[in-house]
């Protein structure tokens, strides 16, 4: 990240190099992870080139390794919406403060003015990835959904796209330095068939946001019976 810095600073000083900021963070990306072993194995039920321009993408979010995994993910540039606290970590919030989207999640007005600009980046024909838990999950389980992502997906008659990331947090668990535990492993997610909102209104904005939770927590539960047995297995 150090020796990328400065190439960072230059392509995110305006905003028609973001594109080639977003390449540069997919190759970062790539290279950060090599060096800890970590590998990532992707079911795709649809094809990433196929992937539809603009959506929102929504994921289940159970460690930091989710956001860097997601440029592997998805091959077309997008705006992360993020806590705003990502705006403080040193060197990293240079991407929240110039190209993706901060919200102080405890301020409606905050949350507004996030929701604006994700919209005008939608028009724009960018994606945008939400994290829909608002939060991340200590031990893996998925909680409960908020609004936004759904509601901006009907808003702008977009696809809305399920990612589920199965064990992110068992290799790079939430709790900080020294207090939890990190190492080498394969990090396996499903990027789900997109899910179309055209012609849907608010009245619907309820059984999408049920729909995309149900398809999130049936691939967890089916990984983690799934483990389980092999676990059982093993002991035998």
């Amino acid at each position: 990240m150090i020796i990328l810095y400065p190439l960072f600073f230059v392509f995110l000083s305006k905003r028609e190099w973001f594109p080639i900021a977003f390449k540069l963070k997919k190759f970062w990306a790539r290279w950060i992870l090599i060096v800890p072993g970590i590998f990532v194995e992707v079911k795709r039920e649809t094809p990433a080139e196929s992937l539809p321009q603009p959506a929102v993408f929504c994921a289940n979010h159970a460690s930091y390794l989710d956001i860097v995994i997601s440029y592997l993910l998805i091959p077309k540039y997008y705006v992360f919406m993020g806590k705003q606290e990502l705006g403080k970590i040193p060197l990293f919030k240079i991407f929240f403060k110039r190209m993706n989207i901060l919200v102080d999640r405890g301020s409606n007005s905050s949350s507004h003015r996030a929701f604006v600009r994700a919209g005008q980046e939608i028009d724009k024909g960018h994606s945008t990835f939400l994290y829909p838990e608002a939060g991340i999950s200590s031990n893996g389980k998925l909680r409960g959904f908020k609004n936004g992502a759904f509601k901006l997906a009907i808003e702008k008659q977009v696809p809305i796209i399920p990612i589920t990331y199965l064990n992110n947090w068992k290799i790079l668990q939430n709790g900080g330095f020294f207090k939890s535990y990190g190492g080498p492993g394969i990090s396996k997610i499903i990027v789900h068939t997109p899910i179309v909102t055209t012609g849907m209104t608010e009245n619907d904005l309820l059984s999408l946001k049920t729909k995309v939770h149900n398809i999130i927590s049936r691939e967890l539960e089916n990984y983690d019976f799934s483990q389980a047995r092999n676990d059982k297995k093993g002991k035998k």
